[in-house]
């Protein structure tokens, strides 16, 4: 039986299926952004890229635990 996806990871369908792009270029992205806080990253993906405030987070969270190995 598949293990469900939980936590911020749990929303990377429907934040493909909703804006088109992969998972993988969101995170190239945050990654690519000057160094900001987590909020700020937040702000910056639904002002310059219409995400909505749980996908940026979701986003966000997962990228950034990811990078610090968590």
């Amino acid at each position: 039986m598949a293990e469900t996806v939980k936590g911020p990871a749990s929303y990377f369908p429907s934040i493909e299926k909703k804006y088109g792009r992969p998972i993988a270029e969101w995170q190239e992205l945050i990654r690519s952004a000057p160094p900001a806080r987590h909020m700020e990253l937040v702000a910056w993906l639904k002002t310059e890229h219409g995400l909505g405030h749980g996908h940026a987070n979701a986003l966000v969270a997962h990228t950034l635990a990811e990078d610090n190995g968590k």
